[in-house]
């Protein structure tokens, strides 16, 4: 439900919004609390990932930025849970690096590219909300960081290797603990919860906090961002149901095997239990034989090889029957 104090939603923001240049000062504040340093936004390039379909409108929001240094920055925006998430941003990067090198071009030409996923869905495994990572080169033998030559430096504008590599940052907006405790955890706490509170003063959050108002919106936008908020609940929907389908289908499995295993369990006591009655009985006639042959006058030697009774149980035979005497 929308409130006259809520603010947009800020993927919605960044597919319909955020892509004019009177607002990337917004965009420009994130980026510049996420890498701690100033960023300016030099143009958005396009991309063909941002299709107008209804499941990139449900789903996905992409934004591909150049900022003053060359760099190439992606943001990309999830709602929906994908297990394969991690492939899909190494091939966002390596298809900007290969789109964005002109032909022909030095390697050394190769543009930095720095990704940034906002992902509203449980993904992976880890404690904290905020991860970011880098490629670096450790020697096996010497543990010591690869590094680049001074003339590397020189002629690359680089510092450190990791500089020529792509940067990852990875935002789980679901595990946020909804305490800001800096500014970027600001900025997560309004990609979470659409509320840009009043002590918030992150870089970009005063100029959101006015231009990304519900009540700001054209009644046109107003109906669109509606459909699209009830587009997210109702793909949540699924999503549930579908998770706990397959945990009602995994506990009925479950279930099964453990009945399962107890009727093999049951079965097993039958088995034995009639094996047992049936030797019992074997053993019952043998007995009886021998006690026949005994009367008989035959030797132990004889009724061991018919009943297959041992010298002792047939001694004892013999001894029971001249106690009756």
């Amino acid at each position: 439900m929308l409130t006259t104090k809520s603010h947009i939603r800020f993927d919605w923001a960044a597919k319909k919004i955020l892509r004019s240049k009177a607002n990337f000062g917004i965009l420009e504040g994130f980026l510049s609390e996420l890498f701690e340093e100033d960023v300016k936004i030099k143009s958005l390039l396009s991309e063909e990932g941002n299709k107008e379909t209804q499941d990139d409108k449900s789903n996905r929001v992409d934004i591909l930025i150049e900022n003053t240094k060359g760099e190439i920055i992606i943001v990309e925006i999830q709602n929906t849970r994908e297990l394969d998430y991690l492939f899909r941003v190494l091939f966002g990067a390596s298809k900007a690096i290969t789109e964005y090198m002109k032909e022909g071009s030095p390697y050394r030409m190769v543009k930095k590219i720095i990704t940034i996923s906002i992902v509203y869905f449980n993904f992976g495994q880890g404690k904290d909300y905020l991860y970011k990572g880098q490629t670096t080169f450790e020697g096996v033998n010497q543990h010591d960081i690869f590094e680049l030559s001074d003339e590397q430096k020189a002629l690359f504008n680089k510092k450190t290797v990791s500089d020529i590599f792509p940067f990852h940052y990875l935002i789980r907006v679901n595990q946020f603990d909804d305490v800001a405790k800096n500014t970027i955890d600001e900025w997560i706490y309004f990609f979470k919860n659409s509320e840009i509170k009043d002590e918030f003063k992150a870089k970009g959050l005063e100029e959101a906090r006015e231009k990304l108002k519900t009540i700001t919106m054209t009644p046109e936008q107003l109906e669109e961002y509606k459909r699209y908020i009830e587009t997210l609940s109702s793909n949540a929907s699924i999503a549930e149901t579908i998770a706990w389908e397959i945990e009602w289908e995994k506990q009925k499995r479950q279930e099964a095997e453990i009945h399962l295993q107890e009727a093999e369990i049951q079965l097993q006591q039958i088995e034995k239990q009639k094996e047992l009655e049936l030797k019992q009985q074997k053993n019952e006639i043998a007995k009886n034989l021998a006690t026949e042959m005994i009367l008989d006058g035959e030797t132990n030697i004889k009724i061991i090889r018919y009943t297959k009774l041992t010298e002792f149980e047939i001694q004892e035979i013999r001894k029971q029957l001249n106690d009756k005497k």
